[in-house]
């Protein structure tokens, strides 16, 4: 197999009739798993097809490794690009499919075959080699792309959405087969996606992108505790609808004024003119009798079952709204009209 290549985007550009990626610099270490993790219309799959070579840049540079590959056509890149349509030929097999590639570089037939075979059992699609693309399922055909992608041994594999349209079963069976073959393979893997489980279960580094910018670049972990801003705090799960009345910078913590109540929190990892309080709702629970709480007298003004937890919508005294989960144990929450604690430990991040 090739090296792992390295990437790295320098002041990377692209306007059409507004800018759509804006002085986007990135690096990507090589035999690395990195996620463009946003909403649509973030440009982060004109970023991907930047890389790929499919889309010219306004300005800016894309580096393979030391290499500028800035005006490189694709068939000059050493990379695969599985896009979200897959492009699999109809009229082909399924063993036609993968081996298309492999055919184009004249890889003898013999050789091409067992190569084919080799990558189809490592997708878990032995047995399927001679049926046609319309007697496969969404995973299946997922997964011959997957293949096509990967028998030619790129150092550096993109993915544009590679989870789009699938049921649940099969998104996480093919988020697991993702992980375990750039684990086996050791390629360097880009992957676009708008689903923040994809991104978290499968990266090494996340880059969160918002209106053609990168917000914020970090570990999973990282991301899903400490979010910068309150766009990246939303976009992973939490709920950043508190304003703070004002926040006091500290040596140890910060402290946010709430509703009456100083909250201490840990320092924001941008600072800004203004915050906001970000907190998981799973994280918030009511204080124990003689507990210290972060917020008192909040009135309990809604519930709704949700499954497993109970949705527990409060108002606190300065009329702004909290909700949090309670654990769906058969304990009736609290009635609406009661005033309650809480225990919330919530995070200060940049507002915007």
């Amino acid at each position: 197999m090739n090296r792992p290549t390295s990437i790295a985007l320098d002041r990377l550009t692209k306007v059409y009739d507004a800018p759509v990626v804006s002085e986007v610099s990135l690096e990507v270490a090589e035999a690395s798993f990195v996620t463009l993790l946003g909403p649509s219309g973030s440009g982060k799959s004109t970023i991907l097809q930047m890389i790929g070579g499919f889309v010219a840049p306004t300005s800016g540079r894309i580096l393979f490794g030391s290499e500028d590959v800035t005006p490189l056509p694709p068939n000059r890149r050493p990379c695969n690009t599985i896009f979200q349509d897959l492009g699999l030929f109809p009229h082909m097999s399924v063993a036609e499919n993968v081996g298309y590639g492999l055919r184009l570089r004249k890889i003898p037939g013999r050789l091409r075959a067992k190569r084919v075979a080799d990558m189809l059992a490592l997708v878990a699609l032995e047995g399927l080699a001679h049926r046609r693309v319309h007697q496969l399922s969404g995973g299946q055909r997922q997964r011959v792309a997957l293949a096509r992608a990967l028998v030619l041994e790129p150092p550096l594999l993109l993915l544009d959405e590679p989870l789009t349209g699938l049921d649940e079963r099969l998104r996480q069976q093919l988020r697991d087969e993702i992980g375990r073959l750039h684990r086996r393979l050791g390629s360097t893997f880009l992957a676009v996606t708008h689903n923040q489980d994809e991104a978290l279960s499968l990266s090494d580094r996340i880059a969160v992108m918002r209106a053609g910018k990168i917000e914020q670049v970090a570990t999973p972990q990282e991301i899903y505790d400490n979010p910068a801003t309150a766009f990246v705090a939303g976009f992973v799960g939490f709920d950043v609808s508190l304003a703070p009345e004002r926040v006091t910078p500290g040596e140890r913590h910060w402290t946010a004024m709430l509703a009456g109540s100083p909250i201490p929190c840990a320092a924001p990892e941008r600072q800004a003119a203004s915050y906001r309080l970000a907190w998981r709702p799973e994280r918030v629970r009511l204080a124990e009798p003689g507990e210290a709480a972060d917020l008192a007298d909040v009135t309990v003004v809604g519930s709704a079952f949700k499954g497993r937890d109970v949705e527990v919508e409060t108002r606190l005294v300065n009329g702004q709204s909290l909700r949090f989960l309670l654990a769906a144990d058969g304990r009736a929450p609290p009635p609406n009209g009661a005033l309650v604690a809480l225990v919330c430990r919530p995070r200060l991040v940049a507002d915007g």
